[in-house]
This record gives structure tokens, C-alpha cells and sequence, in this order.
């Protein structure tokens, strides 16, 4: 019989460790492993086992090559094998600050061994409430906390947040401020708000084997069921959903409005002279990414859809050239106007420039399009005003406001599909 495993992960260590504790507590004789990344560029980790009654034992590994990838095929899996062997009835896997559980769940589903005598039951996050809404609007890289997980670790405090908190199948938020807590669960709710998150709950962890597909689906590009519109308080989130494809210059012209005045968008686009290839749009802190994802299945040869399995049913979201961005901000209007107003300058007039009538595979339709014809003139520059705090605000929200506001100007990285 399978011992259960429970992934828990966060930026913030104390957060993460209160966690932990609070499951050895709950579920007596279960053990605990956590790898320090501190010096892993360096080729050094320390493996910290304990349980309830405190360290079991310290050992620092040597790796040939310093890197999460490396800690968990080279030590965590055969420490936590060897700990399945014993009597402990649960295994928790406690994740360094900036490791995102993702791979580390999919390690260990598909490693031969750890897939009989191993299954992870549950992905955890564990979040502080003031340093969530302080580290989403951040736009420091991991170097400048010390949180790389790799000597050549690039990435940006939010953007592992919010992947470490849309990956999870449980949020459980810590904190001493009330007003703090209740901004985070707010915030939680618009990012995600079908994963259960809350302050004293835990949720269960020895049950059933998690979906490892169904979870990476969740998260990725041409899959992800995105947020929908709402409104609470002082966060709202709007959905943008359009059939025609983006111009590129008015996007490109759009990018830096789009970005900061949003704490979180993400989503998938199309756009006008790329019409066959499925866009990513993810931004977070004045960092967007944008990334080819690969063909829209309308746009392969039909031979191709019955090699195409999509997890949760059909019609895959990736079916038709359909552009769908959610992003979740802080005002005092159900949208930023400026905001909704850049993204209606986005989109052109018409859909594909270079195909005449696409396929409607779905219905067993086809569908007429007409070309487009694209302005060359540029609008105004965007004056990048930061939001304000409204009369009657919380001193949380006050926070989030200026927190938001002091953002630079958009960052925009371009990443190539593999097969573009």
C-alpha cells in the first residue's frame, strides 16, 4: 500500500514552516523532509528530517549539479522511499522558498519506484498574509532576496508566488492582522477561486492520489480555466474575451498600460500576422511574458484532432482562434477605465489577415472572414499615473495601492515555442 505525500510549498518560510508543523501535529508519527537551497549554486544542500517532537536528523549532499531538478531525483525521492518504509503514515515534502511544487509533483508521480510506493495526495501552500499582497507587487528577482533556487536562477519573486499559489490544491494564509488576512483572502479569491484557502482549516491530505495532468492543466496556457469576472471590494477582476485576433503594433503600443495597472493577468491570445499559433500572455508585478504555445487546433490538419486528448473533456479551450485574458487590480471602479479602454484598441477590426474562411470544426460550420485593414498611425503616449487610495479605503488597501503604484514600467520577455 501507497504512504500518502503532501507537497508544501511557499515563499515565505515561516508561513511554510507554521504549516508543516500544524500537519505533524494533526497527524502523529508522520514525517517531515526539507531541503535548505541556500548554497545549492555552490553544489551544497542540507536535508533537515523532523517530526513533532523536532530534528530527526542533518545531513548535508553534494550534488554534481546544483539545481532543484537534481535535489529531488538525486535526494528527496530516495529519502522519502526510504522513510515509506518505516511506519510513518504520512510523508510531508517540505519545498524551499522558491521551488514551485509543479515539478517536483510530476517527479514523483512518473518515477518508477516512488509511483507504487509513494502518492502524493495533496499540493499545499502556505502564504503570510501581509508579505502576499507585498510580493505580488513586487518586481525584484529572487537574487536580490537570496531565494534562487540556481546559480543562474533569473526569476521574479511575484511570478514564483503566483505559480507556487495557482499550482496548489489547498491555500492555508497566516498572519497576525485581521485586515491583512481578510485583504489576502480576497486577493485569493479573484486569482483563484476555485482553490480552497483559509486560516484554520487544513484541508485533507491522506486520501486519494492527485491527477498530476489535471493539475498541469489547470495551470497551462491552451488548458487553464481562467478566473471568471468579479467584483469585492477593492479588488475586481475583468475578463477581456474577443473572436477577433490583436494588432501587434497597438498591442505592443498597450503593453505597458495593460501591465501595471493590473496586479495579476494572464491568458491566451491571438494575434493578427501569427494567426495559426496560440499566444500565452502572463503578467504579474510589471512583468509580462509572452510565449508560443504552439498551434490552435483549428488550425491543424483534422487528421491531427483525434491524436488529441485534452484532460476534462471536449472541446479543448485551444479548439478556435478565440483571444480570453483575465487580470485582477486594485480600484475604486469595477475596472480601470484607461485599462479597458487600451484593450479595446488591441483588437483589429477583422479576423485572420492571410486565410479567407476558417474551419468551425466544432459545429461542422465554416466561418467567413474578411481582411483587415490596419491604421499605421500610434495613439498618445500612456502617461503611467499610479493609482490612489479612495476615502474610506483600509490600511491594507492603502498599501496594495501604493505598492502598486510604485511600479516601473512593464518588463516584456518573448519566449519562442519549441517547435516555432
Amino acid at each position: 500500500m501507497s504512504v500518502p505525500v503532501v507537497l508544501v510549498s511557499g515563499l515565505h518560510a515561516e508561513a511554510r514552516s507554521t504549516l508543516v508543523d500544524r500537519l505533524l501535529a494533526e497527524h502523529p508519527g508522520s514525517v517531515a523532509v526539507h531541503h535548505d537551497l541556500g548554497e545549492v549554486g555552490a553544489g551544497r544542500v542540507e536535508r533537515i528530517v523532523r517530526d513533532a517532537s523536532g530534528v530527526l536528523d542533518r545531513h548535508h549532499v553534494r550534488l554534481a549539479h546544483g539545481c532543484v531538478t537534481c535535489t529531488v531525483r538525486e535526494d528527496l525521492i530516495p529519502e522519502l522511499l526510504a522513510r515509506a518504509a518505516g511506519s510513518a503514515p504520512l510523508l510531508i515534502a517540505e519545498l524551499w522558498d522558491s521551488v514551485e511544487p509543479r515539478a517536483v509533483a510530476e517527479a514523483l508521480a512518473w518515477h518508477e519506484d516512488a509511483a507504487h510506493a509513494l502518492r502524493v495526495t495533496g499540493v499545499l501552500t502556505a502564504v503570510d498574509a501581509e508579505g502576499l499582497t507585498e510580493d505580488l507587487c513586487c518586481d525584484e528577482r529572487l537574487a536580490t532576496r537570496g531565494k534562487r533556487a540556481a546559480a543562474d536562477d533569473e526569476r521574479y519573486l511575484a511570478e514564483v508566488l503566483t505559480r507556487q499559489i495557482e499550482y496548489a490544491t489547498g491555500i492555508v494564509v497566516s498572519g497576525a492582522d485581521q485586515e491583512d488576512i481578510e485583504l489576502a483572502l480576497t486577493v485569493l479569491g479573484h486569482l483563484v477561486p476555485t482553490t480552497p484557502a483559509d486560516v484554520l482549516a487544513l484541508p485533507e491530505v491522506t486520501g486519494r492520489r492527485v491527477d498530476v495532468e489535471m493539475l498541469a492543466a489547470r495551470v497551462d496556457p491552451a488548458t487553464a480555466q481562467l478566473p471568471c469576472q468579479a467584483r469585492t471590494g477593492e479588488i475586481s477582476t475583468v475578463v477581456w474575451h474577443r473572436l477577433r485576433p490583436l494588432h501587434p503594433q497597438r498591442l505592443f503600443d498597450a503593453v505597458d498600460e495593460l501591465v501595471t495597472q493590473t496586479v495579476r493577468s494572464r491568458g491566451r491570445f491571438w494575434l493578427a500576422n501569427r494567426h495559426d499559433r496560440l499566444l500565452a500572455w502572463d503578467a504579474v508585478a510589471g512583468v509580462v511574458s509572452i510565449e508560443d504555445a504552439g498551434p490552435w487546433l483549428v488550425a491543424l490538419p483534422e487528421a491531427a484532432w483525434e491524436l488529441v486528448s485534452p484532460p476534462g473533456g471536449w472541446p479543448p479551450p485551444w479548439t478556435g482562434t478565440t483571444s480570453s485574458v483575465t487580470a485582477s487590480s486594485i480600484s475604486s471602479s469595477p475596472a480601470p477605465i484607461s485599462t479597458r479602454t487600451a484593450s479595446s484598441r488591441c483588437w483589429t477590426p477583422a479576423c485572420s489577415p492571410s486565410r479567407s474562411r476558417w474551419p468551425d470544426r466544432t459545429s461542422g460550420r465554416t466561418t467567413p472572414t474578411r481582411s483587415p485593414s490596419y491604421s499605421t498611425s500610434r495613439r498618445a503616449p500612456h502617461e503611467n499615473r499610479p493609482p490612489t487610495a479612495q476615502e474610506g479605503e483600509s490600511t491594507a488597501g492603502r498599501r496594495l495601492h501604493r505598492l502598486q503604484g510604485h511600479r516601473p514600467a512593464a518588463q516584456v520577455h518573448l519566449r519562442p515555442g519549441q517547435d516555432s
